[in-house]
């Protein structure tokens, strides 16, 4: 059982109630923007991640959204769309997409809770280990191309391997 399940022994529990909760247990700053949604500041090694998550109650889809600043000079954007590609061949859930006009790079997952099926802390968590994870793993590689002048190929080899077991 999660930090956060045990709070939870109703079925009936909106996914966003469960956010908070996580959120608060975790002491990560956050703002409840309505009763289907919640946007968190979430410290990783590389920057700080702004977070929100939202209920769809018509598609029982639970999505969330990743966002750090990305707005690279233009000549280098053509480069920086191959690296989200090249990024996003690497990852297994979720996946990276830039907004140009609002200076963003997005990392967007979706949970679907088709049927009624209800969301779980542990689910929850995972969700947003593995938003931070693919972006801290590939941040790095994302400035090399943008403002570093490398090629997608040879910042890739930056980015941080998936680590299996304990140090």
């Amino acid at each position: 059982m999660t930090a956060v399940e045990h709070d939870f022994l109703s079925d009936d529990i909106h996914p966003i109630d469960i956010v908070e909760s996580l959120a608060e247990h975790r002491d990560w700053d956050f703002d409840r923007v309505g009763e289907d949604q919640i946007a968190m500041a979430v410290e990783g090694q590389w920057r700080t991640y702004s977070i929100s998550l939202s209920w769809s109650a018509h598609d029982e889809t639970l999505r969330l959204l990743c966002t750090f600043e990305m707005a690279p000079p233009e000549d280098r954007a053509d480069a920086v769309a191959v690296m989200v590609d090249l990024a996003n061949d690497l990852c297994w859930t979720g996946c990276f997409t830039r907004w140009r006009a609002q200076g963003l790079m997005v990392w967007r997952y979706g949970l679907t809770l088709a049927g009624g099926a209800a969301a779980t802390g542990g689910q929850i968590e995972a969700m947003l280990r593995g938003a931070v994870e693919a972006c801290e793993r590939f941040y790095p590689a994302f400035q090399l191309v943008a403002w570093g002048g490398e090629t997608p190929e040879a910042a890739l080899g930056v980015a941080i391997s998936e680590a299996y077991g304990r140090a």
